[in-house]
């Protein structure tokens, strides 16, 4: 059995059986990391005596029987956005000093904690998450494992570049406009949005209502043990859900076949790259050949880019606020481009935008009385060059003008996962994008699973 491949749950499968440690696989873990990461740039930090310690203290509860929890012992990492307690945590800014106590684990790396999970450092994030791509004056950029000359995109692209990799079976990162379903689209991996509130967050994000953080891995499988450890309320979220009644682990096996799925290829509005296109379509018509009935349908909104736009620069605007005199001078410059734009619009423009998302968030809960799923690409282009926030020669000038399928479902909540659909000519991962109704995460999961399972060659 090969360790340097292997998900979470077979890692887990094999420390059962003794056939592999919690310490092996962190070994095999932290050399790829040694291999790899001075190309890929995927962790701004790592503690490689913190993680063997933590092996050793799962291989001991392995070899006694008594593991704490499915992931007791897997490697994992986990974005610099969220508090660790002993770790700094920067957010991909200069303008934060790391000479500061840093002792509070945000939910999500608590959670980790009990759960016996071995983490090993953090990933590189752009400036307080802002855009599509991962790169920042503080870590530089990072490269897609793929091919390292594209970007790995972003914000979560340490994240993705780690799972991808194998610098780490899974990982945590957030996503306010799809900085999770992004990455995971152009590394060839699985990354989710869960329904806002799953996961709960602390302390409270700029972005408000857009913001959910999401589990990365190689495997729907290992989606659903993640979400299992970290969608649990923690009472500093006023907004955290109730717990799941059921397990993921559980739920993703659901047989879905004779759900009706919409597919959209360009939900009306978005000019798809041709290549991208087929893909998706072929990995519609796999689904559909398995049993899920596919409509063509577009959901009936138009792209509602300028209200999301209102939401995000507000925000970024109102964090950056805080940050200390001459930032503006450090601050990455399409970032201060933001802050500049967010400072310009008045509250009444604020509740028009927060009245549109509200609206959007209504006529897709129709379209799901309709629909059980939809089905879109989940980028409209393969990954691009790294260095760039917009692919070169593109014309464009924002990163969400080439976002246009994730940043929409940002603003309606709704559960919505990317799962790799193939490949180009070149070789680069193409992403599908499953999105279900609000608190519908199993369902979304587990339609994410069926293609998996008929599409196992896909990333």
């Amino acid at each position: 059995m090969s360790d340097r491949e292997l998900t979470a749950s077979e890692l887990v499968a094999a420390y059962a059986t003794g056939e592999l440690s919690p310490v092996e696989a962190t070994q095999v873990a932290l050399k790829a990391i040694e291999e790899r990461d001075g190309e890929l740039n995927a962790f701004c930090l790592v503690d490689a005596d913190r993680a063997l310690e933590q092996a050793k203290a799962a291989e001991i509860r392995w070899r006694d029987g008594n593991p704490i929890g499915w992931l007791d012992g897997v490697p994992s990492s986990i974005k610099d956005m969220f508090l660790t307690a002993g770790w700094p945590t920067l957010r991909g800014s200069t303008s934060i000093p790391a000479d500061q106590p840093w002792d509070v684990d945000s939910p999500v790396m608590a959670r980790m904690r009990e759960a016996g999970l071995v983490v090993l450092g953090k990933t590189t994030t752009p400036e307080i998450a802002w855009k599509g791509v991962t790169d920042s004056a503080l870590a530089g950029i990072t490269r897609n494992p793929v091919n390292p000359a594209m970007t790995a995109g972003g914000s979560s692209g340490g994240s993705a570049a780690a799972v991808a990799a194998d610098m780490g079976a899974i990982s945590v990162g957030t996503d306010g406009g799809g900085s999770v379903r992004i990455p995971a689209s152009f590394c060839g991996i699985v990354g989710l949005k869960p329904t806002h509130g799953r996961i709960p967050l602390y302390p409270a994000s700029p972005f408000g209502p857009l913001s959910h953080a999401g589990p990365m891995a190689r495997s729907v499988d290992d989606i659903a043990l993640l979400l299992d450890v970290i969608a649990t309320p923690d009472p500093r979220d006023p907004a955290a859900l109730a717990p799941p009644v059921s397990t993921y682990r559980e739920a993703v096996r659901r047989d879905v076949r004779g759900l009706i799925a919409a597919f959209s290829p360009a939900l009306g509005y978005v000019d798809v790259d041709p290549e991208v296109a087929a893909i998706v379509a072929s990995a519609v018509k796999s689904l559909e050949d398995a049993g899920l009935q596919i409509e063509e349908a577009d959901p009936g909104f138009d792209d509602p880019k300028p209200s999301f736009d209102v939401l995000w620069s507000t925000g970024a605007a109102k964090l950056l606020d805080s940050f200390p005199a001459g930032s503006e001078d450090r601050v990455d410059p399409g970032l201060r481009l933001v802050w500049e734009k967010g400072k310009t619009f008045s509250a009444s423009d604020y509740l028009d935008a927060t009245a549109e998302r509200a609206a959007l968030g209504i006529r897709m809960g129709e379209f799901h009385t309709r629909y059980d799923v939809l089905l879109t690409p989940t980028i409209p282009i393969p990954p691009f060059e790294a260095g760039h926030d917009v692919p070169p020669g593109s014309g464009l000038s924002e990163w969400p003008e080439w976002t246009p399928f994730t940043y929409p479902f940002n603003m309606t909540q709704q559960p919505a996962i990317s799962v790799p659909a193939g490949r180009t000519s070149t070789g680069l991962p193409v992403g599908i994008q499953i999105v279900g109704p609000r608190h519908s995460d199993d369902l979304v999961l587990a339609v994410a699973k069926l293609l998996e399972e008929v599409r196992p060659w896909a990333g």
